[in-house]
């Protein structure tokens, strides 16, 4: 075969990835929805994102990622999605630093990142219902069990942004910690 008719082949990737990431997410649909999304949105070659649901208390969720890191071996970081929500996050945020587990926690839930898409709160926000009247002013086909990242895509790197917020730190109504990991990802 000469060199032009090879020239149609595509090479095989010859770098590894420099980052391996382990996502598990503490819901079974919204979660898991938006990182797929923009996993398959970013489609970055430097990093490598595995996402996971385990639909659980935090801390089980935490205890889940480590003992899925511990078996596969192949992760640089691992990573939790976890909501406040009713949950008290003191033995989650313990467990966490002592198996060396990354939290992102969102704070009333993970439905304040996904408004921080297209508006700055820093208003507290007592629960889901909350968040999801000021998100569905945004998109109002929203629904937990059938989010679409598209919705969403060209709001991220403003996210992000507000998710840095000086009001809007580690452990307030509301915060997030969505946007640490989103930075990783990217």
């Amino acid at each position: 075969m000469t060199r032009r008719e090879n020239s149609r082949r595509r090479r095989a990737p010859f770098r590894d990835p420099l980052l391996s990431i382990l996502v598990v997410c503490g819901a079974a649909a919204t979660e898991p929805a938006y990182f797929e999304g923009l996993k398959r949105f970013r489609r970055n070659p430097a990093v490598t994102v595995k996402i996971k649901a385990k639909p659980a208390d935090p801390e089980t969720v935490v205890r889940y990622a480590a003992g899925l890191a511990s078996r596969e071996a192949a992760y640089d970081e691992v990573w939790c999605v976890v909501d406040v929500d009713e949950f008290d996050l003191d033995k989650a945020v313990e467990t966490a630093d002592r198996l060396q587990v990354n939290l992102a926690v969102s704070n009333p839930c993970f439905e304040y990142w996904l408004l921080l898409h297209f508006e700055t709160c820093v208003a507290p926000l007592t629960c889901y219902g909350d968040v999801e009247k000021r998100l569905l002013r945004h998109v109002p086909a929203y629904r937990k069990s059938a989010l679409r990242f598209d919705d969403y895509a060209s709001g991220v790197e403003v996210a992000v942004e507000r998710a840095r917020h000086p009001d809007a730190g580690h452990g307030r109504n509301p915060s997030t910690q969505v946007g640490r990991l989103i930075e990783k990802i990217n």
